[in-house]
């Protein structure tokens, strides 16, 4: 099967060059950058399975016919990805990869509905510059089908994916993207710093907006009776167990989960895009949560302020200071006023 891996951030790159070690046969879409770096010394990858040099073909564009496009670009970039690609698109297998809820949505305009695939990346990378990546953490990598039942094919492309990763059939994608909206969902207050997850839940202050922010979206969520469905190392208790506990308990948790997570800094999805200089993904993460509450006419306005602020360090390039945020939104050291 030759497959097409658009997106040469640090999923896509950790797909890419773990797929082409295992013996697949892939093309790494990425921008010219990105693809001059990776054509002239490979993809420097460090991390949880050691440091090594992977050599992988790469292209600005699509330039040939492939079986399978993995669309490795954040939901904000799907469109582009698909105008600058599509010349080559028209008789694919397509899998989407990216965080929130609307990635299928997006693309469901282009493509026939039986051929998407849609998954949930649980392994962590970070990337540092072009071609190189630190593979923070392992973990799943869930496929299922984002409109209809789950057939062969998902099977067919688990197996592939299986010489490189941990792969899981999931039945009910859609509902673990909801969890999964959540498991991220405090990717935002590192981004409003500038600082690595570790550094920033270090903070037990932080770590309770954290708790606030996630306890008023999983309300939203509950009330739009949309269900959370577990993913297979993640039950949905652990989010709705945290949003009922106290709060000093649930920061708490926070605080020894996330500083755990990697020997390596890690830094969120959101405050990634931001270091590149690059529209970020808050507005498919929190922004979803504000999205819904307004087509229920009710208000989440702790997530609304976190967009609003997030876009405000994507237009002006400058990081919040600590204090600031904590005065924001009212914090103190017993907790919020």
């Amino acid at each position: 099967m030759k497959i097409a891996v658009i997106g040469a951030g640090a999923i896509g790159c950790v797909v890419a060059a773990y797929l082409s070690k295992a013996g697949e046969d892939i093309v790494l879409i990425g921008h010219e950058d990105q693809v001059n770096a990776i054509a002239q010394q490979g993809l420097a990858l460090k991390g949880v399975r050691g440091e090594e040099t992977i050599k992988v073909p790469v292209a600005t564009c699509l330039d040939q016919e492939c079986d399978l496009v993995i669309f490795a670009v954040k939901s904000q970039d799907l469109e582009d990805a698909f105008q600058e690609n599509n010349e080559y698109l028209d008789n694919v297998l397509v899998l989407t990869t990216q965080n929130g809820v609307q990635a299928d949505n997006i693309l469901s305009s282009h493509f026939e509905r039986e051929k998407m695939y849609s998954s949930i990346v649980m392994f962590g990378a970070t990337y540092t510059q072009p071609g190189e990546i630190v593979f923070n953490f392992e973990g799943d990598w869930i496929i299922g089908k984002p409109f209809t039942y789950v057939e062969p094919k998902v099977h067919e492309l688990a197996e592939i994916f299986k010489k490189a990763f941990k792969v899981v059939v999931a039945n009910d994608i859609m509902g673990m993207k909801w969890l999964k909206l959540f498991v991220n969902f405090n990717n935002c207050i590192p981004a409003l710093i500038g600082k690595s997850m570790q550094e920033t839940f270090a903070d037990l202050d932080l770590c309770r907006l954290s708790i606030m922010l996630l306890k008023e979206g999983v309300d939203i969520v509950r009330d739009a009776k949309i269900d959370l469905v577990s993913l297979p190392q993640f039950p949905a208790e652990r989010i709705t167990g945290l949003v009922n506990m106290p709060i000093e308990q649930a920061a708490g948790i926070i605080n020894k989960t996330l500083t755990a997570l990697s020997k390596e800094p890690l830094y969120g999805s959101i405050l990634q895009s931001i270091m590149r200089k690059r529209s970020s993904e808050i507005d498919f993460i929190n922004g979803e949560v504000v999205q819904l509450a307004k087509q229920m006419r009710v208000e989440a306005p702790l997530n609304e302020k976190i967009v609003d602020l997030i876009h405000k360090v994507e237009q002006d390039e400058k990081y919040f200071e600590v204090d600031e945020i904590k005065k924001i939104f009212n914090l103190n050291k017993q907790g919020v006023t």
